[in-house]
């Protein structure tokens, strides 16, 4: 067991100019954050499997559920069921900071949804 960091966690890049950290990398288990700066998004998508629960640590962001826009500032959260269509994005000046926990891990459970 170990402490866990943005300095000691992997790194990744997806979108236009976001970053993530795997705070914690489990198949059963999945804590990741996640900087999305200001105007980015992802594309519109569901997990099969993975339930998901989105925090926001740092700025405003939005969060469609099943076509529902939802404006989340720091610390507020929104739970997203496993089949729920959803997008973040963060549509404000300033960047965005994000927890994005998943139960089980989301990765290759990601079936993308037309706008």
């Amino acid at each position: 067991m170990s402490v866990s960091s943005r300095d000691t966690a992997h790194r990744y890049f997806w979108g236009e100019g976001c970053e993530g950290w795997h705070l914690l990398d489990d198949p059963h288990l999945s804590v990741i954050e996640e900087l999305v700066p200001a105007g980015a998004s992802e594309v519109n998508h569901r997990h099969s499997k993975a339930r998901q629960f989105f925090y926001v640590l740092d700025g405003q962001a939005v969060l469609v559920v099943d076509g529902v826009a939802h404006v989340l500032g720091p610390g507020e959260g929104l739970h997203v069921a496993p089949g729920m269509p959803h997008q973040f994005r963060n549509e404000s000046l300033l960047d965005v900071r994000v927890l994005v926990i998943s139960t089980p891990h989301s990765h290759g459970d990601r079936i993308e949804e037309s706008a």
